[in-house]
This record gives structure tokens, C-alpha cells and sequence, in this order.
């Protein structure tokens, strides 16, 4: 299997939970279906990011190309899953509408900004925070090869900084995103430890727990790039959040 295959299998899955989430009522069997087979996407997503760590002739450019994508898709993000209501701090529901009138109101531009377009960040986020984490802690283990205790503190330091930066950014899957891409880096090439660092990422969701089925196209992963549509995959994130908003309002 290769890593074209392996993309197709994450967006689809994406695509799959992406769909449930807006359309399907959440006391329907078909979302609890729908949400079951999106876990599929962030773990494979996760172990593309450090494989293309690996293989990338440049990781500030692709570091560059996540950026980039995060904050394109960012409000497509938000139109797609926030356009009808969103959950403030005062816990209330309150409609897009008669929020983007105060966008123009000083004393309430902060206000909006903050509780509508801060309340979640897309995943581009999480996997430009994820790759830049272990291209450091890369960097610490080839400055300090000789000494695994010092490389190991500085690695959990990293970890749980870039952990606690996805939390206070609200990104997608937090900082259990983060968590997960570490986890794909340390433990590349021992698919038996991935599975279990998936399970127990879970905490305990029954749902999160059907992520480390990602395992199982990940072990016939042939190391091969296969067909190349590379801006496809980036592209193909903000064009679906879009098409999925436009079918809401129609």
C-alpha cells in the first residue's frame, strides 16, 4: 500500500465522519456508524506526517505548506461546523447571523472573534504543531546522542510544551493530537506499540479506541510515494469544509 493509498483511505474516512457530524442526527445509529469510521483518519494522517518527516527534502517548507493550509482552511472550519450555532462561554446557543453584525461593533469584535472563530481550530493545525515538535525533538536527539537522559528530558519537555500550545489553541484532537504524532515518531517501525499508544490515547472512548484500526492498512504500507496529486490532499480539505457549508445553506 502506498502513501497515495493510504491518503485516500484518510480523506474518505474524513470525508465519511465529516458528513455524519453536520448531517446526521447524534441519537442516529447511522452517526455513531459514521463518527466510527472517521477514527481512521487522524492516526493514518498522524503516520503520514512522520513518514513525509522522513522522506521530505525540506521540512521548513512543508512545515510552510501546513501553515499555510491551516489558516485557509480555518474558516471554511468554521462555516462548516459553526455556521448554524455555537456553544458560548455563558452556555448558550446563538445563530452566525446576528453574530457577524457585531464584528463591526468595537466593544464586541473581540467577543466574536474569540467564542465564534477561536472556539476550534482545524486539523492543519494540529500537524503543523505535531511536525514541528518532532523536528526538534529530531534535532535534540542528533545535539544530545550521547547522553539519552538529557535527549529524553528535553523530548518530554517538547511534548508536553506543544501539547499544552494545541490545548490553548483548541485545535482539532488537541493535545491528544499531539500525543499521537509523537508517539508515530518514537515508535515508527513497531506497529504492535502504535496500536497500544492509539488505545491508550483513546482515554477510555470506546469510539476514539476504533483509531487504532488505522493500524491495520498502516502495516501493508510499502514505503512507496505511488501516484502523485501532492496539492490534491491540501487542497481537498478547505473545498470539502466549503461544499459541506454551501449543501447547509441550500
Amino acid at each position: 500500500m502506498t502513501t497515495f493509498s493510504l491518503k485516500l483511505i484518510a480523506i474518505i474516512s474524513m470525508l465519511i465522519d465529516h458528513i455524519t457530524a453536520v448531517f446526521v442526527p447524534t441519537d442516529s445509529m447511522y452517526y455513531l456508524i459514521g463518527r466510527s469510521i472517521g477514527r481512521l483518519a487522524f492516526p493514518i494522517f498522524a503516520f503520514l506526517i512522520v513518514e513525509g518527516f522522513y522522506h521530505t527534502s525540506n521540512v521548513k517548507n512543508y512545515l510552510k505548506r501546513l501553515g499555510i493550509f491551516a489558516l485557509l482552511s480555518e474558516i471554511p472550519f468554521d462555516l462548516a461546523f459553526y455556521n448554524q450555532k455555537f456553544y458560548n462561554n455563558a452556555f448558550e446557543w446563538s445563530n452566525i447571523k446576528s453574530d457577524l453584525p457585531k464584528m463591526f461593533s468595537d466593544n464586541e469584535v473581540f467577543y466574536t472573534l474569540i467564542n465564534r472563530f477561536m472556539a476550534h481550530q482545524n486539523i492543519f493545525f494540529t500537524l503543523f504543531l505535531g511536525l514541528l515538535a518532532i523536528y526538534l525533538i529530531n534535532m535534540a536527539e542528533k545535539k544530545n546522542m550521547n547522553n539519552m537522559f538529557y535527549t529524553n528530558l528535553i523530548n518530554a519537555a517538547i511534548t508536553i510544551g506543544f501539547s499544552f500550545v494545541a490545548a490553548f489553541l483548541r485545535t482539532d484532537y488537541s493535545l491528544l493530537g499531539i500525543l499521537t504524532i509523537v508517539a508515530f515518531y518514537l515508535f515508527r517501525g513497531s506497529k504492535p506499540l502504535l496500536a497500544i499508544a492509539l488505545v491508550i490515547l483513546s482515554g477510555g472512548n470506546v469510539i476514539q479506541a476504533l483509531s487504532a484500526a488505522a493500524i491495520i492498512p498502516i502495516i501493508f504500507y510499502n514505503g512507496k510515494k505511488g501516484k502523485s496529486i501532492k496539492y490534491f490532499f491540501y487542497v481537498f480539505y478547505p473545498a470539502h469544509l466549503l461544499i459541506l457549508y454551501i449543501i447547509q445553506i441550500i
